[in-house]
């Protein structure tokens, strides 16, 4: 299901739970990456900072969005939203949806690995309450250089993993056909990421998956995220009464206590 081409995208998400969304284009270094989309938008009465993956529809749609696998442009461009949103004391949200970064010789190329490497030493110290929600696949770094945020949501189906299925396979066995061999032993979906304390709260969706009620569920995310970030208002105060520097230190706590177990 998280895979489903009728699943609702980062945009179908924006047109549903957001207000008065103007897009913003392109790195300032090399150029618009389509995977990545972000913008400005309202939230409630918040106005906010969006950053999504977004796929395709068609096979056309998804040669144009890379089937959602960003560049280094669309990761520098998500970044530069970022600064911007701190800049203005917005905070960020992103949508995660992806089976991973374009793993391209261009890409390599033009600096993949330091793009999200940047992205995710500059969003540990961003000093602006940051959300995201995996909305379908979150793989690999791909996902996680727009996920180092202070509360992590995931859709009931949505998956979250180090690598996909299909990799794993790859390496372990040298046959991808294990990959729900391998997807078992990852535990990678989102009751046992919830199970693990890597995400915060799993999102339910509608009887069958989102893509037959995209509606319902985005009544579900709009609704998490709204309290979500009321909590964070709340915890840590906005404005010129921003506590940034406990934000930042329980936002390393925490990050480093994932993976920890006896």
């Amino acid at each position: 299901m998280a895979r489903h081409p009728g699943r609702p995208t980062t945009l179908d998400y924006v047109r549903l739970v957001m207000e008065d969304f103007v897009e913003l284009r392109g790195d300032r270094l090399h150029g618009d990456d389509q995977a990545i989309v972000g913008g400005l938008a309202h939230l409630g009465d918040e106005t906010v900072m969006v950053i999504g993956h977004q796929k395709g529809r068609t096979t056309k749609e998804n040669m144009v969005r890379h089937f959602g696998m960003p560049k280094p442009e669309g990761y520098r461009k998500a970044l530069r939203l970022m600064k911007h949103a701190e800049r203005f004391g917005l905070p960020v949200i992103s949508l995660i949806d992806t089976p991973g970064a374009d793993p391209g010789i261009q890409s390599e190329e033009r600096g993949q690995a330091v793009a999200i490497a940047t992205n995710l030493i500059e969003m540990s110290r961003l000093r602006t309450p940051m959300i995201s929600a995996i909305v379908g696949e979150g793989g690999s770094g791909g996902a996680l250089a727009i996920g180092v945020t202070d509360r992590i949501l995931m859709m009931e189906n949505g998956v979250y993993s180090v690598v996909s299925p299909e990799g794993c396979a790859s390496i372990l066995w040298k046959d991808s056909s294990q990959a729900p061999k391998a997807a078992e032993a990852m535990r990678i979906t989102a009751h046992d990421l919830l199970e693990f304390e890597i995400v915060d709260e799993v999102l339910p969706e509608p009887a069958g998956g989102a893509h037959l009620d995209p509606t319902a569920a985005a009544a579900q995310l709009q609704s998490a995220l709204i309290r979500h970030l009321k909590e964070l208002r709340a915890r840590y105060g906005s404005g010129r009464q921003l506590d940034s520097d406990r934000l930042l230190e329980e936002r390393w706590q925490r990050f480093r206590r994932i993976g920890v177990f006896g």
